[in-house]
């Protein structure tokens, strides 16, 4: 029998990974719920989807499907609401019988993650979320060619240019307090991703917090990071137009680049396939990412060194 899956956030930009992830895994979405009633994107997955714009009527149909047994309820919830609301709809999730599948950030601040603990000890149900990058063919190999080398503080560099236009800063996702800002936001999966190659964190350094650009230096258990984020399309290695790229990503170890760009297209799949086989990521994978980045938001200026930005070499970050 195949899963009953409900996914909150359904009009959102990640909603049609985790769509693409329910139907190839060949499991079934049986409710949705977005704000915003232009879901048509639904269409390409299912016809039999009971569709709300508001959280209280779907909780309502959640919960009526729970009563109805096991055959009718919602096994999981897949949520791609807003940063700020994640956990309220893991909560919802928990309370409803479902397991939550809940995209990054699980939560924007350390603290809520132990109410979450909480909450899964009391109700039996597991909490989820997105680490795809984890699971990434060429970065798994560069983790096993790590442990395979001798013990070393590697010279890492990370470059992330992700171009967004002024609509961002409008949205929910440019609010600091909604989305965690561009460390949370647009930081989050390359925070853990370095945590789970090198270790802990051992020393925080921020040279840059501006609402579209932020850089600092990272001592971590086997690694020194310089690291660079930006949704300005100027910070591109090439002038940004319409319709062509507007991402670029750049890891350097110990002068080596690491190849990843390409690979994403069915991590989200990757993701469900080992939530289902109950080796998903939960709540304690989670937390040293989450409590890096707020470190990251709250800690002091420090002045910076001589940081070459790696996508235009002939720049240095103030």
């Amino acid at each position: 029998m195949p899963y009953n899956f409900a996914l909150i956030g359904a009009g959102g930009f990640v909603a049609p990974r985790h769509l693409r992830a329910i139907r190839d895994t060949r499991n079934a979405l049986v409710a949705a719920i977005d704000p915003h009633d232009a879901a048509g994107v639904l269409d390409q997955y299912s016809f039999d989807v009971r569709y709300f714009t508001e959280i209280e009527r779907f909780d309502r149909h959640i919960e009526k499907l729970r009563r109805a047994g096991d055959q009718y309820r919602a096994h999981y919830v897949s949520i791609c609401s807003p940063n700020y609301l994640h956990d309220a709809h893991v909560r919802l999730a928990l309370r409803a019988g479902a397991d939550a599948l809940c995209e990054k950030p699980l939560v924007i601040n350390p603290w809520n993650l132990d109410a979450l603990e909480d909450i899964e000890r009391e109700t039996g149900r597991r909490v989820f979320t997105v680490l795809q990058l984890r699971l990434h063919p060429a970065l798994l190999d560069l983790r096993e060619r790590l442990s395979r080398g001798p013990e070393r503080t590697h010279d890492v560099e990370l470059t992330y240019v992700t171009a967004r236009g002024p609509w961002y800063g409008v949205s929910w996702k440019g609010d600091e307090q909604r989305s965690g800002g561009i460390a949370t936001n647009i930081g989050i999966h390359f925070f853990d991703m370095l945590l789970w190659l090198f270790g802990p964190v051992t020393h925080i350094e921020v040279h840059l917090r501006e609402p579209a650009r932020m850089s600092g230096l990272l001592q971590l258990q086997c690694a020194t990071v310089r690291w660079f984020l930006s949704t300005s399309p100027d910070d591109l290695p090439c002038p940004a137009e319409a319709g062509k790229a507007s991402t670029y990503r750049s890891i350097t170890v110990d002068g080596e680049n690491i190849e990843f760009s390409g690979g994403f297209v069915d991590l989200h799949t990757r993701i469900y396939q080992e939530v289902l086989a109950g080796r998903g990521f939960g709540i304690a994978d989670a937390r040293p990412s989450i409590e890096l980045t707020h470190r990251i938001r709250t800690c002091p200026l420090t002045a910076p060194g001589e940081l070459a930005h790696p996508g235009r070499p002939d720049s240095r970050l103030p």
